[in-house]
């Protein structure tokens, strides 16, 4: 997995020094449907065109199923950015998107009492 402070719009004491927009070259809708829990996969297939070196960083990061929250989170970059980013690779058939899965239902009622219960301890 690439390290996401490597690259020329990272500084270790500047910190960023291209705003995030900036990366995605203004824009701010993704053309593919992801939302923060949306996993998205390489398909192995090598991006056709220039892309930037985000993109590149991005696609190191979806080697197996990995949210976009994650890829965001890995990248520290915001999600919207991070959504554009993805979605230009799913366009080029660089990575594929899912609607993550779930159960009948999406809230286990024995999970949300443990996580209450430490709350209530953490308290």
């Amino acid at each position: 997995m690439p390290a996401p402070m490597d690259g020329p719009w990272l500084d270790d004491a500047a910190g960023r020094l291209i705003r995030p927009y900036s990366v995605i070259g203004g824009r701010t809708r993704p053309t593919a449907a992801l939302d923060l829990l949306s996993l998205v996969m390489a398909t192995g297939t090598a991006p056709q065109g220039s892309l930037g070196p985000e993109h590149a960083l991005a696609l190191g990061l979806c080697d197996g199923p990995t949210s976009v929250a994650e890829i965001a989170a890995h990248l520290r970059l915001p999600a919207v950015v991070t959504k554009v980013l993805l979605s230009d690779l799913v366009d080029c058939g660089a990575v594929t998107a899912r609607a993550p899965r779930f159960q009948e239902s999406p809230t286990d009622r024995s999970l949300l009492e443990a996580v209450l219960d430490g709350l209530r301890r953490r308290l």
